[in-house]
């Protein structure tokens, strides 16, 4: 294929012109958000981390008005090995239909397999997994499993694990001592270097 065609397919990066955007996002309901990612939303088909310093710090309140979306229109949600059960409740409150809502038991050991087979599967439209001895080739399958299976993938993981490399495509920390989240990268742009504190 010559240059020019690669060029004209938008798979080539050329320096000073931005990413080329594959795939559009998912709006995340947070319009302060939106306005950051250079997909305008969740990235579709690939991996969304979020870090963060305990779990209950608002994480799945931030993924609610997407998720509640997704149900609305048909598309499935699966929870894989969630630290806590789910009160559904809760969740019916935030906007999900719990018809669409899938929540997958399983032992640490087996966590991460059935987190990759749900993103793989095609069933989702979104995986959200809380994976907690990934390392950058299992993050890295995860992220293949989520763009073959036309998802968005979501790990919530431990604030420690950022200053490691990932291959997700967006990683968003969230800092105790700001109260806000920061984009610590987002594929096709480059890092907001702004806070970003969303009410709820």
């Amino acid at each position: 294929m010559a240059l020019e065609d690669l060029l004209a397919a938008r798979t080539v990066w050329r320096a000073g012109r931005g990413g080329a955007i594959q795939h559009a996002g998912e709006a995340s309901g947070h319009a302060a958000l939106d306005a950051l990612l250079p997909t305008a939303g969740w990235p579709r088909k690939a991996l969304t981390e979020l870090l963060l310093p305990a779990a209950g710090i608002g994480e799945i309140t931030l993924l609610l008005p997407a998720l509640a979306r997704m149900t609305a229109a048909g598309g499935r949600v699966a929870l894989v090995a969630p630290p806590y059960i789910p009160y559904a409740p809760a969740w019916q409150g935030g906007g999900i239909d719990l018809a669409q809502l899938d929540v997958i038991q399983a032992e640490p050991r087996d966590a991460l397999w059935a987190f990759e087979q749900c993103l793989r599967s095609g069933a989702f439209a979104a995986v959200l997994g809380w994976p907690q001895t990934a390392d950058e080739r299992a993050l890295r399958r995860l992220q293949v499993a989520a763009d073959s299976g036309h998802c968005c993938g979501f790990a919530l993981r431990d604030a420690r694990h950022a200053v490691n490399a990932s291959p997700a495509a967006l990683r968003l920390e969230y800092r105790s001592q700001t109260g806000a989240w920061h984009v610590r990268k987002c594929r096709g742009a480059q890092v907001p270097s702004q806070p970003l504190r969303l009410v709820h």
